[in-house]
């Protein structure tokens, strides 16, 4: 992972962490997936994040799609297989992909 995609990957995290409410949490979770996603173990790294938020949200339905991504997400960036912009939670298809922010699609570009 190129210096300047991990420190705003890292930015993201700590933002997720700090986020007052879960809807902020859950934005810079999902900016955190998308830069993440080339790489196994950061995407990997998010991922265990989002299921971390979903068991403290005590929402099952989303905490079981992060068990699934968790599994997958190192194999799929390893090979290069995952939707690009895809924000990472439950309630999006695993292999849909997804408009990307500019200011992120920009970032990886660079890369």
């Amino acid at each position: 992972m190129p210096a300047h995609v991990r420190a705003a990957y890292r930015a993201e995290m700590r933002a997720a962490r700090s986020a007052i409410d879960a809807p902020a949490r859950w934005r810079h979770l999902e900016r955190a997936h998308i830069l993440s996603q080339p790489w196994p173990w950061p995407h990997t790294r998010n991922h265990i994040a989002m299921f971390a938020l979903a068991v403290a949200q005590r929402d099952r339905r989303e905490a079981l799609g992060q068990v699934v991504r968790i599994i997958v997400a190192a194999p799929g960036s390893a090979l290069g297989r995952y939707p690009e912009g895809n924000t990472g939670r439950a309630g999006v298809a695993l292999t849909e992909p997804m408009p990307m922010p500019a200011d992120l699609a920009e970032l990886l570009r660079a890369a």
